[in-house]
């Protein structure tokens, strides 16, 4: 099975969301099926086959998640993230800002789904391939 330091070499070679499909590729391979984000700090939950997970540690400080999420904003800022103007911390700073909580992503069915705190979905994107 795969493990945090494994998807974490994977992630590091990320520098902007231009780099997502990529690394979606790099750990699917490993034997990723679904991962959940947390944007608060990060932390992150891993899937794989047989009800296995592992979880990694917080990667910055808690950010303060706005309590209604603005959508027309937030797809603003998640479009130019994947065009590689944004890095990821300031993306996750950004989905806090618009009250995004987290996002969950199925290397099953190859999508993204955002959410707000009220776990309403805001988006399901297709995972480029």
């Amino acid at each position: 099975m795969f493990t945090v330091e494994q998807i974490e070499l994977a992630h590091s070679k990320v520098k902007t969301g231009a780099d997502f499909p990529k690394y979606i590729k790099e750990i699917k391979q490993l034997g990723v099926i679904g991962f959940e984000t947390w944007v608060i700090d990060s932390h992150t939950e891993y899937f794989g086959e047989n009800s296995y997970k592992t979880k990694s540690q917080p990667q910055y400080a808690n950010l303060e998640i706005a309590s209604s999420s603005n959508n027309e904003k937030f797809i603003h800022y998640l479009k130019i993230h994947q065009k590689g103007e944004t890095d990821y911390y300031t993306f996750c700073k950004h989905c806090a800002e618009t009250g995004i909580e987290k996002w969950f992503v199925s290397l099953v069915e190859m999508t993204c789904t955002y959410y707000n705190k009220a776990g309403s979905e805001i988006l399901v994107e297709q995972i480029p391939q």
